[in-house]
């Protein structure tokens, strides 16, 4: 077996300095706010015709980032690239379009090809020309990457893989930009909040692929909610319901790890399914704006129509919150069927819709609304994806760092505990799963080799009909 075609995250653990830290952290505990040491953010003002409110927090007391077009000049920035797909690219070129003085200098990723992608992109696109030397292919790819002088890294590896490459950058000491979701499974999780601690020690700055918390329109909503607009937040509804997404069938000389990789969003060992995928950033919205975690999840969920992996096809789950309230959250991936992206969260004096950004009052009426063509107006960038490193980069520039992975760790263990639910069909808790030992890596993953797929199956809840 050849060195970059394994992976073994508990090798990986038992000899990191983090393993201690990875095992013992605690499970309990009200969700982080995103902090910075550079101070809270601004104020948000009154929903309008609302009269005084109570405010939530008080202004100065929660995080807003500050969102230019464009980052601050400063000190030059190498960025390497782990994992040269679609989202990978996307952000190489969201990292470049941030800001002045950024390039990238290296790229990793499982094949060849995909990098060689990359690489002409960016010579056509950019004129950056990464050399042979510093394109790194294989599983341990990672490494090399890190290793070859960069001072950022930006991880967009299938999700599985990401506990373990934000530990090693962190570690090394380098800044990392982490595509959601961050982790598949309660290993991954304490995986990543032991990190986040090294990373705060280390005064890194990380920021997660959330990019509703760059989004204007969602901190803008942020602030109102926080200032009081709805009142005591009561419940909420989150749905990401939209048709099936990619898959890869198998071709000829893929070997079974290959196909995976490849077709990696179909299979739960590498995504962590759908509800944790994609549908994690309605339920950070949640947990952003409510600053609360997750008590217990019921759920539940089935497979009609998905042609590859072993994921399921929709998730319905009731969140029980930390302070009694409840969240629903439903996701599915079908074609033919009723598509809603978005959030809705009630308050004691009126709700908030994500789909049409409005605050209405307990009477319906509509008391606030964001103004997207005076964003347009105000500013030339407003694509979130892009503002996510306009952000990254000024907290690298101006030394203050950021640790958002602590908060993304938060709502994607929920989608974790919601999935599992649906899985099994029994009531999962916040402190059951996580500190529950489910490792989604495969022992046996391996490039070259067969592997045993038998375990790659669609879960079946419940049990069958006992007959009398």
């Amino acid at each position: 077996m050849k060195k970059e075609n394994s992976i073994s995250r508990r090798s990986f653990l038992k000899s990191s300095a983090l393993a201690g830290a990875a095992g013992v952290v605690g499970t309990g505990g009200a969700a982080s706010i995103l902090t910075s040491c550079g101070g809270a953010g601004s104020e948000g003002g009154n929903a309008q015709g609302g009269g005084a409110n109570k405010p939530l927090k008080e202004a100065g007391s929660y995080y807003v980032p500050e969102l230019p077009d464009m980052a601050t000049d400063g000190k030059e920035l190498k960025a390497g690239i782990i994992g040269c797909g679609g989202r990978g690219s996307g952000a190489a070129f969201n990292w470049l379009n941030a800001a002045n003085g950024v390039t990238i200098t290296a790229l990793g990723d499982t094949f060849k090809d995909r990098i060689d992608g990359l690489a002409g992109k960016l010579k056509a696109e950019k004129n950056i020309d990464i050399p042979e030397s510093m394109r790194f292919t294989g599983l341990d790819a990672y490494k090399q990457v890190i290793d070859s002088g960069v001072d950022v890294v930006i991880i967009a590896t299938p999700p599985n893989f990401r506990p373990i490459h934000f530990q090693y950058a962190t570690e090394k000491g380098v800044h990392s930009f982490l595509e959601k979701p961050i982790c598949v499974d309660p290993v991954g999780y304490r995986m990543i909040v032991a990190t986040a601690r090294l990373a705060q020690a280390k005064n890194l700055c990380v920021i997660t692929g959330t990019q509703r918390h760059h989004q204007r329109s969602y901190v803008e909503s942020y602030k109102q909610i926080m200032n009081g607009a709805i009142g005591e937040i009561t419940g909420g509804n989150v749905y990401w319901n939209q048709s099936m997404l990619w898959f890869r069938e198998r071709q000829a000389g893929w070997s079974d790890c290959e196909w995976m990789i490849r077709d990696w969003v179909n299979w739960k060992w590498l995504s962590g399914d759908h509800i944790v995928e994609q549908h994690v950033h309605n339920i950070d919205v949640f947990t952003w704006f409510s600053g609360l975690k997750p008590v217990k999840a019921t759920g539940f969920g089935s497979r009609q129509r998905r042609i590859t992996g072993d994921q399921y096809d929709n998730f319905s789950v009731d969140f029980t919150m930390e302070n009694g309230i409840h969240l629903h959250s439903m996701c599915r991936q079908t074609d033919g069927c009723t598509n809603n992206v978005s959030e809705f969260i009630q308050g004691t004096k009126g709700s908030w819709n994500s789909d049409s950004m409005e605050i209405k009052d307990l009477a319906g009426n509509v008391i606030w609304k964001y103004d997207k063509e005076a964003e347009k107006k105000q500013y030339k960038q407003t694509d979130p994806y892009t503002l996510e490193h306009v952000n990254w980069i000024n907290h690298i520039r101006s030394g203050k760092p950021i640790d958002q992975a602590s908060e993304t760790a938060v709502a994607n263990m929920m989608a974790i505990m919601g999935r599992e639910s649906a899985y099994t069909g029994s009531e999962t808790t916040w402190d059951t799963i996580t500190a529950s030992t489910i490792d989604y890596l495969p022992k046996d993953i391996d490039l070259a080799q067969k592997m045993d797929m038998s375990g790659f199956t669609v879960p079946v809840p419940g049990k069958p009909l006992e007959k009398k």
